[in-house]
């Protein structure tokens, strides 16, 4: 699964710090993400773990080093980035199709709505062409027409992946999409998120409040805390040694009967990772 080291970077962070209300959140940070990678951003609540996508995307500045995106400034191609921030679920009463909020990826930063399909050079056809690929790469086809209310939150969120896929990004950015699914969907979505990493060669950087549903996907572990953050493999990230002198604190690292991992030990944290929101 681990691209090789020849795939350009996509992602660069050279001791890059980030500051939230006048509080630096971390500081002195490191991190490349190369095309085709599928990296998860872990750590406890409040660690900024949410954050650093912002920086990455050029919504929130850094306060010191360099970060580059894409071979550009942060924010500066963001057209070629595909973002899903957190989300709840659609309300029921929700009456737009899918496809019209897969559609929105596509021109949903322009005024008014999208003109229909047969007006002359609107490239209304080209675009409802590239909605139905990106509907069919997602696996919605059987669901997508229907409004999006009615749709489970496995449904609705493949529906907002192919969203971010529409204008082929070099690099998704997914801010706990698994959040609120069942371990059926975790896994399916999981599973969709690494096909598009291998068959469209796109970069995946996913902040995951509970690391088991994707362990046996991921390339690379960002794990933060304690201000700073490592990178490597979740073999070498995800490991007590690892994980003490990033906290600065004795942490243990438990599997339990299921297979699941447990961090134990680090402050105003929970078990399986399963932390709350963070900013």
């Amino acid at each position: 699964m681990t691209t090789g080291s020849t795939d350009r970077a996509v992602v660069e962070l050279s001791q890059v710090a980030a500051s939230v209300g006048g509080r630096t959140v971390w500081s002195h940070v490191d991190i490349i993400v190369r095309a085709g990678e599928f990296v998860a951003v872990l750590g406890p609540n409040g660690v900024g773990k949410s954050t650093l996508l912002k920086v990455v995307l050029g919504l929130v500045p850094a306060t010191a080093g360099t970060v580059r995106v894409l071979g550009a400034p942060a924010g500066r191609a963001n057209r070629r980035v595909g973002y899903l921030p957190q989300r709840r679920a659609f309300d029921p009463s929700t009456r737009i199709r899918g496809v019209d909020v897969v559609r929105l990826g596509l021109d949903g930063d322009r005024w008014g709505v999208p003109l229909p399909r047969w007006v002359p050079g609107s490239g209304a056809r080209d675009a409802m062409r590239r909605v139905d690929e990106v509907v069919e790469l997602v696996g919605a086809g059987s669901y997508a027409h229907r409004p999006i209310g009615q749709c489970s939150g496995g449904e609705q969120q493949r529906l907002l992946i192919a969203q971010a896929l529409i204008r082929n990004p070099d690099l998704l950015i997914l801010d706990e999409p698994l959040d609120s699914l069942d371990v059926t969907n975790q896994a399916s979505v999981s599973a969709l998120i690494r096909d598009v990493c291998e068959t469209r060669h796109v970069a995946v950087l996913l902040v995951a409040h509970d690391v088991n549903p994707i362990l046996s996907y991921l390339d690379r572990v960002i794990y933060l805390a304690h201000g700073g953050a490592v990178m490597g493999t979740p073999d070498e990230v995800i490991d007590a040694d690892t994980l003490t002198r990033l906290y600065g604190t004795p942490i243990d690292v438990l599997t339990d009967r299921a297979g699941r991992l447990v961090v134990v030990g680090q402050p105003d944290a929970h078990s399986h990772h399963a932390h709350g929101p963070d900013r």
